[in-house]
């Protein structure tokens, strides 16, 4: 193939994105497998692509954890010296992402999102913020495995970006006002992940989806049904923790990916008594239980709003 990375040979096309495909390669000295990154410039609007994809190996090119994908290598082709192309040499990553193939059971789920906690808290100790965690980002290999991918949008904790980037069924609210971002953004948007994973619906955030026809257009705080109540079977404590994560003021989220992770081991540890005793780990709640909504952290709400499920692309 034209381009291809000398010493590489081609195995078949794992994907494609905006201005970009990735391809499944070989080392043809070790045998190695790697995921090979190629982003097009055709016009000067693609440039933010580039951008986003230098950006990607600036960050998971530092990164040695087993749950955030690693980069080895940046390559660009140039033409009357203007760049034409980057390639990026990614690790080989086997799966499919949750949005593909949601969990099928809440011990499973967790499992996982523990698993993505810690990836990111590995992250953030590195001095960086995803700011784009959705289920499309989070690939799960048959034998459990997780990956977090795509670090185009990625940053340093306390990062102010001059544009909106980020996915709107995901984006926490800092993003979209273009406030300083830290770890508490990733939580907001791993809560709003893990709504989804949970209800099959989107947490409504204050830039809905349907903006991406439109134009921008914000949303004013909006009541949203916690998980427990659009599904019964999920623990009480689990959809606390997940509202939790979605409050529209970070300071109101928990504080940081090690406490995310306590709060769902002791959900783990629930499942796993109840699972024991050959009971089942639904909630109880009485009446009167409210849960604060996203966009309003400290005021009760009255959860008759129902949100819309929506597969959004990112924004930036």
């Amino acid at each position: 193939m034209a381009g291809l990375v000398a010493g590489y040979s081609l195995v078949s096309h794992l994907g494609y994105g905006a201005r970009s495909t990735i391809l499944h390669v070989v080392d043809l000295q070790t045998g190695r497998p790697y995921a090979l990154k190629r982003v097009f410039r055709r016009t000067e609007h693609d440039d933010r692509f580039l951008e986003q994809a230098k950006n990607e190996f600036a960050v998971s090119s530092r990164t040695d954890h087993p749950y955030l994908r690693k980069s080895f290598y940046i390559r660009r082709l140039r033409k009357w010296l203007q760049t034409r192309e980057l390639q990026i040499l990614m690790e080989l990553v086997e799966g499919r992402t949750l949005e593909q193939q949601p969990p099928g059971d809440l011990s499973t789920t967790i499992e996982v999102f523990v698993k993505v906690a810690a990836g990111l808290a590995s992250l953030h100790e590195l001095g960086y913020v995803h700011a784009d965690i959705k289920p499309n980002n989070i690939l799960v290999g048959e034998n459990g495995s997780i990956k977090i991918i795509d670090f185009g949008q990625s940053c340093p904790i306390g990062h102010t970006k001059q544009r909106i980037q980020g996915t709107p069924d995901y984006i926490a609210p800092e993003q979209v006002r273009r406030l300083p971002i830290d770890r508490r953004t990733d939580v907001f948007n791993l809560g709003a992940t893990l709504y989804w994973v949970l209800t099959g619906q989107a947490v409504p955030t204050i830039l809905p989806a349907s903006t991406r026809r439109g134009g921008i257009g914000l949303a004013g705080p909006r009541e949203v049904l916690p998980p427990h109540e659009l599904k019964p079977e999920t623990p009480l404590a689990l959809s606390r923790l997940v509202m939790d994560c979605c409050q529209g003021s970070p300071k109101d989220r928990p504080t940081d990916m090690n406490q995310v992770i306590s709060r769902l081991e002791v959900v783990q540890h629930l499942i796993e008594r109840h699972d024991n005793r050959g009971g089942s780990p639904s909630p109880e709640r009485s009446s009167g239980d409210k849960t604060p909504s996203p966009g309003e952290p400290s005021k009760p709400s009255r959860h008759g709003t129902k949100t819309l499920r929506s597969r959004a692309n990112s924004t930036g």
